[in-house]
């Protein structure tokens, strides 16, 4: 049987040493997984999954009746082994979180540094991830980004994080709990300034929003609402972005108003330079203000 260049075969083979496939799963909406994806896990001997109960929502969705089993970070000291155990007799595991792809902010690359050391194959499946899903959503810059998983939960350590990110000049992207945005943001306000932020909530779900401006701005929108229910990525622009974004994201007849009064210049001097800031013709600078 000839193996393609994916890593896996049609047909998942039944080899001396088994396979561990890194499954990506839909992060809300369960049209987003990938057709290659159900076969693995329709044909794999066993999938670890972070819950059980959350997996299984998905497996009963496809009619998929595969075997599942825990791994996450309680009982990852004991269970690793015995899956690389297993994986060295033969078997094909699949490795699944709740939503996204494994090894992302959860106990997952453990596994997988333990396979590589015991010359056990790790296959990618790939498939959603909610920090790429906010970030070419959200607005902001995306040519230089860092992720850093969620933001530490204690008010000191946060801080010195943000701090430590002050200076940067790329994106920063954190996973964050809807109980501790507020602060986050309160603190972000206070140690980085007012720059421009992205609060990209429930992505790919009913309820889905993005909330953007300047970092005041969604504070104060967040904080008028009596909850704020669902799972959070936050994007933090770089410093060097807060005049090149917040520009792009104005209204442009805001903006031409804006230099008009500051800038002292008529209308047609405005359109001009504000096509120069967006990188569009005059006509269409010209079209979008008179629409």
């Amino acid at each position: 049987m000839e193996r393609n260049n994916t890593g896996d075969v049609h047909g998942l083979p039944k080899n001396s040493q088994g396979t561990l496939y890194l499954v990506g799963t839909p992060i809300g909406n369960l049209e987003d997984i990938t057709l290659r994806a159900l076969r693995v896990l329709r044909e794999v001997d066993l999938i670890a999954c972070e819950d059980t109960r959350q997996t299984q929502k998905l497996l009963n969705h496809y009619k998929i009746e595969t075997r599942t089993t825990s791994y996450h970070e309680h009982n990852e000291l004991t269970r690793a082994p015995e899956l690389v155990l297993r994986l060295e007799e033969g078997a094909r595991i699949a490795l699944v979180s709740d939503a996204g792809m494994p090894g992302i902010s959860d106990p997952g690359y453990r596994l997988v540094g333990l396979c590589i050391r015991h010359n056990v194959a790790v296959v990618p499946v790939p498939g959603p991830s909610a920090l790429l899903a906010g970030l070419v959503a959200g607005g902001l810059p995306t040519h230089s980004f860092r992720f850093f998983g969620f933001l530490p939960p204690k008010k000191n350590p946060r801080r010195k994080l943000l701090e430590d990110l002050r200076d940067s000049t790329a994106t920063a992207i954190f996973f964050e709990s809807p109980r501790r945005i507020l602060a986050s943001l309160k603190d972000l306000l206070e140690v980085a300034g007012d720059r421009p932020v992205v609060v990209a909530r429930e992505v790919t779900k009913v309820h889905e929003e993005f909330l953007r401006g300047r970092c005041s701005e969604v504070l104060t929108t967040l904080q008028r609402r009596s909850t704020i229910p669902g799972e959070i990525t936050l994007l933090i622009a770089g410093a060097g972005q807060e005049h090149s974004t917040a520009v792009h994201s104005q209204p442009l007849k805001d903006r031409v108003q804006q230099l008009m009064q500051e800038g002292k210049m008529d209308r047609m001097e405005a359109l001009k330079a504000v096509a120069r800031e967006r990188h569009m013709s005059k006509r269409q600078a010209y079209k979008e203000f008179e629409s």
